[in-house]
């Protein structure tokens, strides 16, 4: 297992050596060397969504920002939407997979995006996510901007998420339950731009995922369970055999 205890996956080791040895910065990448997590200066660690509003606000001062759009997946934390918006940018979401995030970007002459995990892509220096090539943009802007990574990632504030998985008998289109379509929307309004809804079946299994992203962590919290409950309560738990 080439991601056992080390790199992209485990990013506290790189944390503990930031640490021990006084470094600036710390990169970990996974064993296929397409992702990329970064510790700052402190120990803390830096995620996907941190690095990309630092490095599509950087580019997009300079104009190198293709159309001022950054493409990402609907699984990118709120706050980089916001922290985009309110610079005069904006962003372009697409389902999970960096296949898909290629393909908008692509389609649209977009030249960064990427995911949460790490998978980063800047379409003008390689064609896919390379860990490597990622982390010479985030060296470069640290030394363009004279400031550490910590200071850098200011520019982006995380709201709270939260996920709940339920598991359910069937995988019915959200669209045939008017009552969970209604609980949606009234969650969605309480929340208003600065927070959203994500429900969607996990591919794999029979379950749902409810995410829910706001600024009151018990709030959501409990919105997040409410909808996850009213979904197994229309569609059913599966039965277990005894």
């Amino acid at each position: 297992n080439i991601n056992d205890n080390s790199g992209a996956l485990h990013p506290e080791v790189a944390a503990r050596a930031v640490v021990e040895h006084c470094a600036d910065v710390g990169i970990a990448l996974d064993g296929d060397g397409d992702r990329v997590i970064f510790v700052d200066e402190k120990g803390r660690v830096v995620d996907g969504d941190e690095i990309m509003t630092v490095v599509a606000l950087h580019l997009m001062k300079r104009g190198r920002l293709n159309h001022n759009t950054l493409v990402t997946t609907v699984m990118s934390n709120l706050g980089l939407d916001i922290a985009m918006r309110e610079a005069g940018g904006r962003v372009e979401k697409t389902q999970v997979g960096d296949r898909y995030v290629v393909e908008r970007m692509r389609q649209g002459g977009f030249n960064v995006g990427g995911e949460q995990s790490g998978h980063l892509v800047f379409l003008d220096w390689a064609t896919t996510g390379d860990g490597i090539c990622s982390a010479l943009q985030v060296l470069n802007i640290m030394l363009e901007s004279n400031k550490p990574l910590s200071e850098l990632t200011r520019c982006m504030t995380r709201l709270p998420q939260v996920l709940v998985n339920a598991a359910v008998s069937e995988k019915r289109p959200i669209t045939e339950m008017p009552e969970v379509e209604k609980l949606i929307r009234e969650v969605e309004k309480k929340l208003g731009q600065n927070g959203r809804v994500l429900v969607r079946y996990s591919g794999t299994e029979n379950k749902i995922r409810v995410m829910v992203e706001g600024e009151d962590e018990k709030s959501i919290e409990a919105w997040a369970n409410q909808i996850a409950e009213a979904i197994v309560t229309t569609l059913g738990a599966p039965v277990t055999a005894a």
